[in-house]
């Protein structure tokens, strides 16, 4: 099921964006096979691992390489996510594989990028989203920038943009015949996705000041408020008619306050908001704004969010082996996404996938005992 059923993806397993990116192709359809380290597997519980076969290789193992060409030779796509010069060490790099393959879609996942001074030097989500820029702007006025967890880096920038490559390059395909090499750099990405901030900048809309801009939490219509019972709830009424709807559902209406838009009376204004929002718990304030477009919802934990009406209505949360996990994501209506098997063991399925590249049970046999698969 899905838009991507009959794609068939090797995902070389890694970290973070890798398994992200191999998720998304696998929640949209595709076959995913991915090959696990002997003896390393993910939990059941992992979103991340879902939806996939799994065959457990030693890459370093001249069979286990030629394992995992022969399967190349047989997919769409691969994805991996190692530090430059490791495929190709390993014998398994672009074009080794495409060789064999010449319409294969090899997508790569690196923090710096497969060139430049930071190509090979190490670094995690934090690293990538400060070179580019999508750091520094989040966080207070009087403190250090805060790391938005690592939604930026790994997943937004890193592992969606291999998935979008990936669909890119396989559209392109049904033109060309021709496979290609996609490099997904983490840096790449981030910078992508604070596009629009940078063309503030260049309109001189916006301040290199952190906590003094539109967005960033400094005005008080697009800020978070501590509720009565010390939780949370988010604003977000930028437009006037929701900004207006806002002071009415706080029973600020007629209240001598300064304008919305005067910077100078932000202080003033978040001052009064903060005091109000104290007055009730956050589910109280859910419920004296439903129905409105004031732009107030409630800042809800993860393990709350599955529980929420909405959430619950629209099936935003799904059970996936015992576990409530995010559903697969976008919708489709002719081609609708299935519900994703959990995680499995590495090696759950060495024996069936190499039986369908066409060896007996003899041959597979013997790959074990060599240790080239597990």
């Amino acid at each position: 099921m899905g838009p991507l059923s009959g794609i068939r993806v090797v995902e070389i397993a890694s970290i973070g964006p890798g398994p992200f990116c191999a998720m998304m192709l696998s929640d949209l359809g595709a076959d995913v096979i991915r090959v696990d380290r002997l003896g390393a597997g993910p939990s059941p519980h992992d979103p991340l691992s879902r939806g996939r076969r799994s065959i457990a290789v030693d890459l370093k193992h001249p069979d286990g390489r030629d394992v995992v060409l022969l399967l190349l030779e047989r997919v769409d796509a691969v994805v991996e996510g190692f530090r430059p010069g490791v495929m190709e060490r390993l014998g398994l790099g672009p074009t080794e594989a495409m060789a064999r393959n010449p319409g294969l879609v090899y997508g790569r996942m690196t923090g710096w990028g497969r060139d430049g001074p930071l190509a090979d030097r190490a670094g995690h989500d934090i690293d990538y989203i400060a070179i580019a820029g999508a750091l520094h702007p989040i966080g207070p006025f009087d403190g250090p920038p805060l790391p938005p967890l690592n939604l930026v880096g790994d997943f937004g920038g890193g592992g969606m943009l291999l998935a979008l490559g990936v669909v890119a390059a396989l559209v392109e395909r049904t033109r060309s015949g021709q496979g290609q090499v996609i490099d997904a750099a983490m840096v790449d990405g981030a910078a992508a996705l604070s596009a629009m901030f940078h063309g503030m900048v260049a309109q001189g809309l916006w301040s290199p000041i952190r906590g003094g801009n539109f967005l960033d939490g400094s005005a008080p219509f697009y800020a978070t408020y501590r509720t009565g019972d010390d939780r949370f709830v988010a604003v977000g009424a930028i437009e006037p008619q929701f900004y207006a709807a806002l002071v009415s559902g706080l029973g600020l209406d007629g209240e001598d306050l300064p304008a919305q838009l005067d910077r100078e009376g932000w202080p003033e204004l978040r001052r009064r908001f903060s005091e109000v929002f104290r007055s009730k718990t956050r589910d109280e304030w859910e419920e004296a704004f439903a129905g409105t477009d004031a732009c107030v919802a409630p800042i809800l934990a993860l393990d709350e969010a599955p529980e929420h009406p909405a959430n619950r209505a629209r099936g935003v949360f799904i059970d996936v082996g015992g576990s409530l996990q995010p559903a697969p994501a976008p919708r489709f209506d002719r081609t609708p996404n299935g519900v994703p098997s959990p995680a499995s063991p590495a090696g759950a399925h060495t024996d069936e996938i190499l039986g369908d590249l066409g060896m007996e049970a003899a041959e597979i046999g013997a790959l074990r005992a060599a240790g080239a698969v597990g």
